[in-house]
């Protein structure tokens, strides 16, 4: 029993140094490439921002998984932020693609996911409902109530008609 728990707890240790051992050489993840948008269509343009590099840190990032090559982070006065911008090429393929960025000062590399889609959620939904024109009034669209209010309408035209035609007359009222 003794031997089966040292044995047990060697291989724990073998484990535990070897994850230690395979931790990135820049430091751990303490930052990370923001994605704006995060889906986008081909042809369509992406802002990247991080604050992995610090204050007045910049960055070269890499779209390359998508097809946009490299693009420069440079600082900006939004937090301490690094930001860049490329554009989805025309030709790039639907899929989730990871974007890279690797600070000047440090080598630290932080990445993102962009997802690449062929439409926009807007496209293709057809239009359901009925449209506030004005049209219809009180009534509604009731056929039937729509030609009672068309008759009430036409006895009042002819009834202000005659009325009208016996003043001129000077019948009277």
């Amino acid at each position: 029993m003794r031997r089966t728990a040292r044995m047990l707890t060697g291989t724990a240790l073998a484990v535990a140094a070897a994850g230690l051992s395979a931790a990135p050489a820049y430091g751990g993840g303490s930052g990370s490439l923001e994605v704006f948008p995060s889906t986008a269509v081909p042809g369509g343009h992406v802002t990247v921002n991080t604050k992995a590099c610090g204050e007045k840190g910049s960055a070269t990032g890499d779209a390359g998984a998508v097809g946009a090559g490299t693009f420069t982070l440079a600082p900006s006065t939004h937090e301490g932020d690094a930001i860049g911008q490329f554009r989805v090429p025309p030709s790039a393929q639907p899929g989730t693609y990871e974007i890279v960025a690797r600070c000047a000062v440090g080598g630290k590399q932080v990445s993102g996911d962009l997802a690449v889609t062929l439409s926009t959620a807007l496209e293709g939904a057809q239009p359901r409902g009925s449209v506030k024109t004005g049209v219809g009034g009180a009534l509604g669209s009731d056929p039937v109530q729509t030609a009672a209010g068309v008759a009430a309408l036409a006895v009042a035209a002819a009834g202000g008609t005659w009325l009208l035609h016996r003043r001129a007359r000077g019948d009277g009222i």
